[in-house]
């Protein structure tokens, strides 16, 4: 028998691509390895489930068993690989174990970046990076009513606001001066810090956390490179993520910000090995986000199924999970000529990024300019033609 289509990894990534193919193919035998138990959940719900009050149960939309019967594919669960053997298209995993494939999809996600932080307390910081990581932190939760996020990111700025939404104190520190510094340009950092902080959450900003000790009751204590310091019940650490790459470099993949594949998700040195996702460079981008994702899957089951079909990425506005100031926002490339125009009134902030010929190359939305998201995503060129 043809060894199974194996895919490393159960998050969106892995589970849309064997979806995708079973549309193409029926038969092909598929195995995904999961190094949790390989539910299927949205992650994204994960930074805004404490103000709906979701239990982690509740995330899950299909159990590993009900995805293998539907999908008609073999699920296993716990199973970590150690190694990959490109030359004799097997790997390895803890057990001993070789599995054969005939090909090989790498979806193997991304770790949360951690910083080097001091103290007695360093070890007690928090991060949510899956389902386990999520019943942990509402574990954690019990009992205590402040919350410091370290990141004023995306993920930093959805966690806060979910957190303040629950009736927690929320506290929000980092190096930037303003929140989304890498998505937003200077005046909308400041209407949504503005917005944010209407709803109760604390910015220290300009400043990072060096050091965290344990205090007697249970709590912690922060000392920032700033010289100020800051007292809590718990630190969640939300600065951002690496793709894993461990297994790639391993077995002698080309990496660089991520596995490196070409448009057909394809790698470099070996035909027969694949990566999408959180994982992925896809022709020198890296684009943690649910939309790349389910475009790549797509365009990479027509190839599995032998029909080579290049991904191709159109204009992907992300939608930023902050009730308090809603905010959906498709930044220009990084370098990229041109300058931001900004209109703001009280209750909205709209701005242009425009090359120097006038064509807009990325937006920013907040609050009532959001309504304006699809006539200028047409607008946009493609991120990946």
């Amino acid at each position: 028998m043809q060894p199974p289509l194996v895919i490393i990894g159960s998050g969106l990534a892995g589970y849309s691509v064997a979806r995708e193919l079973r549309k193409l193919d029926t038969e092909r035998p598929i195995l995904i390895l999961s190094e949790n138990q390989g539910d299927f959940y949205s992650k994204p719900t994960l930074s805004n489930a404490l103000a709906a009050n979701k239990l982690p149960s509740a995330i899950v939309s299909n159990t590993a068993t009900q995805m293998a019967e539907q999908l008609k594919i073999s699920i296993r669960g716990h199973t970590h690989v150690t190694a990959i053997d490109p030359d004799n298209t097997c790997l390895m995993v803890e057990t001993g174990e070789n599995i054969a494939y005939s090909q090989l999809v790498m979806a193997v996600g991304a770790d949360p970046v951690r910083l080097p932080l001091e103290g007695s307390g360093a070890e007690a910081v928090l991060s949510v990076n899956h389902l386990d990581d999520y019943a942990r932190f509402r574990h954690a939760l019990e009992g205590k009513k402040a919350v410091a996020i370290l990141g004023a990111g995306l993920i930093g700025c959805e966690f806060a606001n979910d957190l303040v939404t629950a009736g927690y104190q929320s506290h929000v520190i980092d190096i930037s001066t303003q929140p989304l510094g890498r998505l937003l340009p200077p005046a909308g950092g400041a209407f949504m810090q503005r917005r944010l902080e209407a709803a109760g959450i604390v910015f220290h900003l300009d400043t990072t956390v060096q050091k965290v000790a344990r205090t007697g009751n249970g709590g912690l204590h922060l000392t920032f490179s700033s010289g100020n310091s800051l007292s809590t019940d718990m630190l969640l650490s939300a600065i951002g993520l690496y793709p894993r790459l461990t297994l790639a470099k391993a077995a002698g993949l080309e990496t660089n910000r991520g596995i490196v594949v070409d448009q057909y998700l394809q790698t470099t040195r070996y035909p027969d090995i694949y990566a999408l996702g959180d994982c992925a460079e896809v022709a020198g981008t890296v684009l943690p986000f649910i939309m790349p994702i389910m475009h790549a899957s797509r365009a990479l089951a027509a190839t599995l199924a032998g029909i080579r079909t290049p991904v191709r990425y159109p204009a992907m506005p992300v939608l930023v999970k902050t009730p308090a100031c809603p905010t959906i926002v498709s930044p220009p490339y990084a370098g990229a000529p041109g300058e931001w125009h900004v209109e703001e009134s009280e209750e909205s902030l709209k701005a242009l990024f425009e090359t120097p010929d006038n064509q807009l190359s990325g937006f920013a939305l907040l609050g009532g300019a959001t309504k304006e998201r699809a006539a200028l995503t047409a607008r946009l060129p493609p991120v990946l033609p």
